[in-house]
């Protein structure tokens, strides 16, 4: 048997951008997509602590250090910039992998949407 997972997670970072005109994803600090180990394209859930959106979308690697979380396409239409979001990614594996399995959360700096050094 398989079961879903949490894999990875971005609790609480700003919402720096918001571009309509762009293909839609979400493009994230390389350095918050390192430490929460997500890849590029990766299928994302976003999760808006200001509005209750809930919606999911694929990552991009934006500029490292930058601190950027940029939603395009169609769900720019679902935040606003300063708004708080979660970014959560899930992964499939055996009940018994998944029993010990701990995911990568990471708590960045909502003012800069960093890491604590």
């Amino acid at each position: 048997m398989f079961v879903e997972v949490l894999k990875s997670k971005i609790h609480r970072v700003t919402v720096t951008e918001a571009n309509l005109n762009y293909i839609g994803s979400i493009t994230i600090d390389e350095d918050l997509m390192e430490a929460a180990n997500l890849i590029p394209n990766e299928k994302v859930y976003i999760v808006d602590n200001n509005n209750g959106e809930r919606f999911e979308t694929y990552a991009i690697k934006g500029e490292a250090g930058s601190g950027v979380i940029c939603l395009n396409g169609a769900a720019a239409r679902k935040v606003q910039p300063g708004d708080i979001i979660i970014i959560m990614s899930y992964a499939m594996m055996d009940f018994e992998e998944a029993k010990k399995f701990k995911p990568a959360v990471i708590f960045p700096d909502t003012a800069t949407n960093k890491l604590a050094k």
